[in-house]
């Protein structure tokens, strides 16, 4: 009853896993409760049309995705994992300061 009553719910990584029918039961059910009455956000790296692979063999997935677009506006982010450019970036500054290193070079204090 917590989560059905919060003003706003935020719903992280759905997909990223899969669930069991059990598991969205739940969903559907606290999606349910709060249907037209409290705002919900949703993250998900999967698109509603592969939700049948998140919850396989639920019955409620169709009307779960129902009721999450029915008012709803889907915002769509494209582009490259920050982490992976993150990640990158601190490889490519290891790999310099080894290369600075190795030819002498002082590297300045960060």
């Amino acid at each position: 009853h917590h989560y059905a009553a919060a003003d706003v719910l935020a719903i992280d990584e759905v997909g990223y896993l899969s669930y069991s029918n059990r598991h969205a039961d739940l969903l559907f059910e606290l999606i349910s409760r709060r249907y037209e009455k409290r705002s919900t956000i949703i993250t998900t790296n999967r698109p509603f049309a592969d939700w049948s692979e998140v919850f396989p063999n639920a019955a409620c997935v169709v009307s779960l995705v129902d009721r999450l677009m029915h008012r709803s506006e889907v915002i769509s982010i494209e582009g490259d994992s920050y982490r992976f450019k993150e990640a990158a970036e601190r490889s490519e500054a290891q790999r310099e300061k080894r290369t600075s290193r190795s030819s002498g070079e002082k590297v300045p204090a960060a």
